[in-house]
């Protein structure tokens, strides 16, 4: 047995660790890490997360500011692992006896395991957003005045306007990482978006467009020299191009899909299927394929957590391992499938620094980041020449995905038809609807103007949610079902 008090006291002496969320209670830095320390020493991996959210939403609707509120929420989370086996255990109490209470649960429930702890953790000084406080980086004066003015800009838009919806949603979680042995890992993490949601009616036809930006950095970022006129201009066009639309058709046709936001349909079907929890339960389509062709030649999938200020960028993951560039799919071949520290373990590989939980609550799974297809040698006027007869989908809403089929159903929120080489009418209705490995192999052309969404997504898995991102160029697609009321 390895002792954990010599190791502790020769890191801290020479390291002089301190740690934010252990001082000025009653609970000390050197007590939780003799705990920990006692309490995984017979386990595989594991550690002491603490965390820190600071969080506020701010609504206008109907000219006026429906709601205001701030949320404050602290606290930890304890895991063990040993082989396939979590346990867990967290309190929003930070304190001696809670602690010891976590570690009684933790050792109860792995009483029988005997593991070899992991402490194979490279450390990192790169830092892909600042240390900033979005919330109290502006005041929530300036913030309602900001929302009032977004509200009169749009209604001024055009008369069509009857309905305007803005919001500002704010983030800032800190977080420790402490691991047996004194190993302490840490992170701020900054987090903001902006929405605006405008309602158009014209000879008694109504339709609503949002749209939305957001990223690791401070609301200044988007509001400086009157940018959030852009959101409210994007929001008015969608909504009134959705005025003019027609029906969709209906069957088996070329879809162009626009760069950007449409990757949402990879994350979604492609992307969850290449997290490293599903292949190692061999419940994935991907989970024997690796070395394989999956995908049609110059489809180049990555993910991606070093994107400076990008919604799904971390400096480390929730584990402590530094986030990366990972590639998942190349030139059409399966490399590489997402990974925690457990799942690596268990497969034989590393941590691609995709472990990920939503809080102290939740427990850690293997999650996308940044989710983005590279670019090809194709423009996207070649591929819309290419299709008599067609759909160019520009903008998703919502769907329903089999993340281990990768079976899709999504709601086009901007879409036009293709004729003869030319795009036509806004369409109503459209849905692409098909599986994930095989869209992957109809691929025909990869176009060279990839984009990154704007930074609004978020991603559920097993009751969790986590802030991701998007991205692609534009691409067209054979024989993709689409669902409409045309035929």
């Amino acid at each position: 047995m390895l002792n954990w008090s010599l190791i502790l006291n020769n890191f801290s002496i020479k390291f002089h660790i301190v740690s934010n969320f252990l001082k000025n209670k009653n609970l000390n830095y050197e007590k939780a890490q003799s705990l920990i320390n006692n309490t995984l020493v017979d386990c595989d991996d594991g550690e002491l997360y603490l965390e820190d959210t600071k969080s506020e939403s701010i609504l206008l609707d109907d000219n006026k500011i429906k709601s205001s509120s701030f949320k404050r929420d602290t606290g930890y989370g304890l895991r063990g692992v040993t082989e396939d086996k979590v346990a867990y255990s967290h309190s929003n109490n930070i304190s001696e006896k809670s602690l010891e209470m976590s570690c009684d649960n933790i050792k109860s429930t792995l009483k029988h395991s005997n593991g070899k702890y992991n402490h194979s953790i490279n450390k990192t000084n790169q830092k892909f957003y600042d240390e900033l406080d979005p919330i109290e980086n502006k005041s929530l004066e300036t913030k309602i005045e900001l929302l009032k003015e977004i509200n009169q800009y749009a209604r001024s838009k055009d008369e069509s306007v009857k309905q305007v919806t803005a919001n500002f949603l704010g983030e800032h979680k800190n977080i420790e990482i402490l691991r047996p042995g004194g190993e302490l890992f840490t992170d701020s993490r900054p987090l903001v978006r902006i929405n605006v949601s405008i309602l158009v009616e014209k000879n008694g036809r109504k339709e609503t467009a949002m749209y939305g930006v957001g990223g690791r950095q401070s609301y200044d970022n988007y509001l400086k020299n009157d940018d959030w006129k852009k959101i409210c201009d994007e929001a008015f066009r969608m909504a009134y191009t959705n005025l003019e639309s027609k029906p969709s058709p209906a069957g088996e046709m070329k879809v162009v899909l626009g760069p950007g936001w449409p990757a949402i349909l990879i994350h979604e079907a492609v992307g969850h299927g290449l997290e490293g929890d599903f292949n190692r339960k061999k419940t994935s389509a991907f989970h024997d394929l690796v070395g394989k062709k999956v995908a049609s030649d110059g489809v180049t999938i990555i993910d991606d957590g070093t994107i400076d200020k990008k919604r799904g960028s971390l400096n480390i993951d929730d584990e402590g391992t530094p986030t990366e560039k990972t590639v998942l799919i190349e030139n059409g071949i399966l490399k590489n499938f997402m990974q925690d520290r457990m799942n690596a373990r268990l497969m034989k590989t590393k941590s691609t620094g995709n472990g990920r939980r939503e809080s102290y609550k939740h427990v850690i799974m293997p999650r996308m980041r940044n989710t983005i297809m590279l670019n090809g040698n194709n423009t996207q006027e070649e591929m819309i020449k290419s299709v008599d007869k067609g759909i160019f989908a520009v903008s998703f809403g919502g769907g329903q995905v089999d993340i281990t089929s990768g079976k899709f159903v999504f709601n086009c929120t901007e879409a036009y038809e293709i004729v003869n080489g030319k795009i036509g009418s806004p369409l109503k209705g459209a849905t692409l609807i098909g599986d994930g490995p095989s869209s992957l192999k109809q691929v025909l052309m990869v176009g060279n103007d990839m984009k990154l969404d704007p930074g609004i997504g978020t991603c559920g898995k097993a009751g969790q949610g986590v802030p991701v991102g998007v991205g692609q160029p534009s691409m067209l697609i054979d024989n993709m079902t689409v669902g409409g009321t045309q035929i």
